[in-house]
């Protein structure tokens, strides 16, 4: 039997139905004939989750959903094996759409902002969290926070999974980011863009880069920087160590996923004893693979497994 400690609770306040086609090319005006359209569970929180139980560990995942998209994803979820709470929305869940134009390649991403919630709709994610009987020791937060949830919702969160012994692992962007990681969190996954946001520096060079991450760790806003950078790869900062690891040759067929592909491994390694060198490996081995799966697909277990012995870290 699994018990909490095992397992990762992984929270999407925004969750979605992410739509995935592509037609030959994108124009204006003219009617763009699409091929079949597939459909995944979408939002930070969930792809996380679907990574960790993909990988072999186990997950849960908390969400706020309404309407038949939130009906959707629950029934999908659930198919999947996946535990899931609901927290029922008077509005519809969000449904996001990509389409990949064959003659360039290029990925056209077109997403929603999401249901409004209500202040009793977004207090009870939280109270959902603070009320559990037994909090798993790691709970991920992922993914944009939707129209009527305040900006420090992350940092509120932060304070109860803190109060309950747990620890924080946080992916977000913008104010939300900027809040949560400001009351401090255990791990931060910010790409270079978020992390240029969060300081309000260029951060031109690989120099700059770590010493904004060490910059974090030192204040105590997080204890571990896990800054990924696209095609330079990925750096991970703790106060015992700086390890950057550089991209990995592979054609690119989506970008979709491959954030939260790059979280999900390295939570569920963390929660298989791994240290967080070689944690870090899995995550950036993850991240890649999610990068050879078209559409909104996530990483596949044996592209994990074959781009992992791959992975060279330099301190």
């Amino acid at each position: 039997m699994t018990s909490p400690a095992d397992t990762v609770l992984c929270l999407t306040m925004n969750p979605s139905v992410d739509v995935s086609t592509h037609t030959e090319r994108v124009v204006p005006a003219d009617k763009l004939r699409c091929g079949p359209a597939r459909r995944d569970a979408g939002g930070g929180g969930l792809n996380v989750a679907r990574v960790v139980q993909r990988l072999g560990g186990h997950s849960s995942a908390l969400f706020p959903a309404g309407g038949p998209a939130g009906d959707w994803l629950v029934n999908h979820l659930q198919s999947a094996g996946l535990p899931v709470r609901r927290l029922p929305l008077s509005e519809d869940t969000r449904e996001n759409f990509t389409v990949q134009a064959q003659d360039t390649g290029a990925e056209f991403r077109f997403v929603l902002p999401g249901p409004t919630l209500t202040e009793s709709e977004w207090t009870a994610c939280l109270a959902a969290i603070e009320t559990l009987p037994l909090l798993p020791a790691v709970v991920v937060a992922s993914g944009s926070l939707p129209p009527g949830v305040p900006t420090d919702f992350y940092a509120r969160l932060a304070l109860i999974v803190r109060s309950r012994g747990s620890r924080l692992v946080l992916d977000s962007s913008g104010p939300a980011l900027a809040a949560g990681v400001a009351t401090g969190v255990y791990l931060v996954k910010p790409n270079l863009r978020e992390l240029r946001d969060l300081t309000n520096l260029p951060l031109e060079t690989p120099t700059q880069w770590r010493q904004a991450a060490q910059t974090l760790v030192d204040a105590g806003r997080a204890e571990v920087v896990a800054l990924t950078l696209g095609e330079q790869g990925a750096l991970l900062v703790t106060q015992d160590g700086t390890w950057r690891a550089e991209a990995l040759p592979i054609t690119v067929a989506s970008s979709v996923g491959a954030g939260d592909s790059f979280v999900g491994a390295l939570v569920w390694a963390l929660q298989r004893g791994e240290t967080l060198p070689d944690a870090f490996t899995w995550a950036v081995a993850a991240g890649s693979a999610a990068l050879l799966t078209p559409g909104t697909g996530l990483c596949r277990v044996e592209d994990v497994q074959r781009l992992r012995p791959l992975v060279r870290l330099q301190r």
